[in-house]
């Protein structure tokens, strides 16, 4: 039986491995991280300009589609636009909306929000409740600042949700394009215009 002949495995060339060596040495002497550190921190001084801002005095401007605290819309005459639907209720994936529906008195056809509560503090402000709603009901506002000592000050009734509509959007305009012609059709806003044509 014949013994196996050991594999030759190249070996690195020793001047390669002592350069390397000799860079790395070079880069602890001279303190080349901290110059590269150095030279971001000289680059930023010169071109400065700030960056912080004085908040409570400063504030930032939002952008038109941020997503602030939500808030109940009205119509010009100053009807509710929420006819009690619960979509945005199935919507809503941290089960935040609670609404309770009931029918307009004298006429069963047309329905309205009895009751309708958010808790904001599982409030994860995704909008998929605003783009739920049939009827154009709901508007993300670009209000952040409701920080509270008490929890219970985030649980909003309906009352405080259309006052948060009524001072963010001054301007009720219909916005009908938004509305699904099959349920807006029983709401007041359509009353004055034609029905379409199929």
């Amino acid at each position: 039986m014949s013994t196996p002949t050991p594999v030759a495995i190249p070996k690195a060339p020793r001047r390669a491995k002592s350069t390397s060596k000799l860079v790395q040495w070079l880069k602890t002497i001279t303190l080349y991280e901290i110059a590269v550190g150095m030279k971001t921190t000289l680059m930023h001084l010169l071109r400065y300009h700030p960056i912080t801002i004085q908040y409570p005095h400063e504030k930032r401007t939002l952008p038109d589609n941020y997503r602030g605290m939500l808030g109940l819309l009205r119509y010009d005459d100053g009807t509710e636009k929420c006819i009690g639907c619960d979509l945005c209720e199935a919507a809503c994936p941290s089960r935040v909306i609670s609404v309770i529906s009931a029918e307009v008195p004298g006429e069963p056809i047309k329905r309205y929000a009895k009751e309708y509560s958010m808790d904001m503090t599982r409030c994860l402000f995704c909008g998929m409740c605003v783009q739920a709603c049939p009827v154009d009901a709901l508007a993300m506002t670009q209000e952040f600042e409701w920080s509270t000592y008490d929890k219970r000050d985030l649980f909003l009734n309906k009352q405080q949700l259309l006052a948060i509509g009524d001072r963010n959007f001054s301007v009720r305009e219909r916005r009908l394009e938004f509305q699904h012609p099959n349920v807006a059709f029983f709401n007041v806003a359509l009353q004055d215009n034609r029905p379409k044509e199929f």
